[in-house]
Parts: structure tokens; C-alpha cells; sequence
């Protein structure tokens, strides 16, 4: 087990996301991805970064939590979660809310991560705003559409045929079939329209948008990184990505403690589609990777 260091903590994992951000890592594809993950090999042969499970050892200037609390933690770029233990700092603790399961908040967490910033700092979504997401039913989009619900906001969800009637009960007041219409294709006009898997493009997608609106997608590339540069200078309608991971451990814990507040609220929920035990990573990384899941995909030491 690790010995924790004067701002750690050790936890006992008890789950932790397999998400599609770490399926891209371990493949270096996009291959801007290995520019945080290693250009020729992985820099952390570990992966895992948002995990749950009990404290079992305390560093001697850590007074927030104690042993033998149940948390969530995010590990950030260092992962290494993908373990029975884990050394974390003491900063990126959040305690789980009593009534909320920790395979529920690792799973909230996961997405909700990703998809409030999204939302919050980038989208500005507010009551009334109008809200496209592609990709409704994983573990960002399913995050995001509950939020912007939470949030007012007139939610569009396009997913896969199996999980329509999940999104519709996530607080979509649409939900598109992709089999039967792309989201190109979509009627309607939108002032965000939130790609949650990239599989589209700010091209494709531009004639949805109002003429202020804003795409916003979750992998990189070198157009849209480009756009995201630019978009200080940009009139009319623009796009841009976020590198929510990278955030402040701070940030990322203060984000994560009010995601478990709404989930004791009952306000949102973590949606987990399966679990695989920590010997079967490489069958979780499959499915995660065949592009499928609804929810959060998790590992279980």
C-alpha cells in the first residue's frame, strides 16, 4: 500500500471510471492527445482518474477528511487509479454525501466534471438558453443534459436508439434518434449546441447554430483549437474547446462537491451503464471504446 505524504491521503478504490478521454490516452489518438499523455509512450502506464472508495491513511497535515471516510477523488493527468490503492492529494478529496453510492458519485463525477464547466464558463446556459447535445447519453452528455435541465435551459438530446427513453428521463424536452436523424439534421435552431463525443464539427453543425450561438466540443483538433484561439476577435457564431482536466485541483474539488450536493438534492444522478472487475480493464476499454455506453463505465478492484 502507499504511504501517503504529509498532504495525502491513501484510499482503498472501490470504483473508478474507464472514461473515453483515458480509451484516447492509452490509444494516443487524436494524436494531439499525446502531447498530455506522452508523444512515443504513455508518460503514466496507470491510467484512472476519477475514483471513489475509503480513506485508510492520512497525511500528518491533513485534517479534512479521516480515515475510514468514503470520498471521491480525481487524480488529474498523474491517473494511476486503475489500482486497489491510491495515493491522492488531500485537496482533490470531496466526501460522498450520505444517500448518494460511490459507484453513483464516481459516475457523476466523471461526467459532471466535464460537463459543468462546459456549461457554466463557456456556454453561460441560463434559463431559456438552447441546448443541443450530441452524444446525450454518455457520461459528459448525460452529466450535461441534466444540468442545463437543472440549470432552465431547453434541452435537445440526440443519442443512440437504446437510450432514448434514459435521456428523455434525464430531463431532455427533445430527444432526437441519430439512426433516424443525424444530428446535421436536426430541426431547429440553437444557441449552444455541445458535441459531448466529438463526432461532429463546428462545419457541420454551424447552420444550427443562432447567429450568436456556440459550438463547443470535447476533442481536440487543430481546427479547433485554432477557433477557440480566435474566438476573443470572433463575430457571430463561434466554437472552442475546454481542457476541463487540467483545472486547479481546487477547482476540480469545489465542482465536485457541488455535483454530490445537487445528487443529495436528488436534483441529478450519476447514470452507471456497466461494471467490470479491475483484472477485465482491457474488456471495459472495448466497450468504452466501441462507443455505446450510456452513463459511466467503471472498474471495480
Amino acid at each position: 500500500m502507499p504511504v501517503p505524504g504529509p498532504d495525502d491521503v491513501v484510499l482503498a478504490v472501490e470504483a473508478v471510471a474507464v472514461s473515453r478521454a483515458e480509451t484516447a490516452f492509452r490509444a494516443g489518438d487524436p494524436p494531439l492527445a499525446r502531447l498530455a499523455t506522452g508523444l512515443r509512450r504513455p508518460r503514466n502506464r496507470v491510467l484512472g482518474g476519477d475514483v471513489g472508495g475509503r480513506v485508510v491513511a492520512v497525511g500528518e497535515r491533513v485534517i479534512r477528511v479521516q480515515r475510514g471516510d468514503r470520498v471521491v477523488a480525481q487524480t488529474g493527468i498523474a491517473m494511476g487509479g486503475y489500482a486497489r490503492h491510491v495515493r491522492v492529494p488531500a485537496a482533490s478529496v470531496v466526501p460522498v454525501p450520505d444517500g448518494v453510492g460511490t459507484h453513483e458519485a464516481v459516475a457523476l463525477v466523471e461526467g459532471g466534471s466535464t460537463a459543468l464547466p462546459f456549461l457554466r464558463d463557456h456556454a453561460h446556459v441560463r434559463p431559456g438558453t438552447r441546448l443541443l447535445v450530441h452524444g446525450a447519453a454518455g457520461a459528459v452528455g448525460a452529466a450535461a443534459v441534466q444540468l442545463a435541465a437543472h440549470l432552465g435551459a431547453d434541452v435537445t438530446g440526440v443519442c443512440g436508439p437504446d437510450h432514448v427513453a434514459l435521456v428523455r428521463s434525464l430531463g431532455a424536452a427533445t430527444v432526437v434518434d441519430r439512426t433516424v436523424t443525424p444530428v446535421e439534421r436536426v430541426r431547429g435552431t440553437f444557441d449552444v449546441v455541445l458535441d459531448a463525443v466529438g463526432a461532429s464539427s463546428f462545419r457541420r453543425c454551424r447552420h444550427l447554430l443562432a447567429p450568436r450561438g456556440l459550438y463547443l466540443t470535447t476533442v481536440p483538433s487543430a481546427g479547433i483549437l485554432v477557433r477557440t484561439a480566435l474566438r476573443p476577435l470572433a463575430r457571430g457564431r463561434t466554437a472552442a474547446i475546454a481542457f476541463t482536466g487540467l483545472r486547479p485541483a481546487a477547482d476540480k474539488a469545489s465542482d465536485a462537491v457541488h455535483l454530490l450536493g445537487l445528487a443529495a438534492d436528488g436534483a441529478v444522478r450519476g447514470v452507471v451503464d456497466r461494471t467490470w472487475p479491475l483484472e477485465e480493464a482491457a474488456a471495459a476499454h472495448a466497450y468504452v471504446d466501441a462507443g455505446h455506453k450510456a452513463g459511466a463505465v467503471l472498474l471495480l478492484p
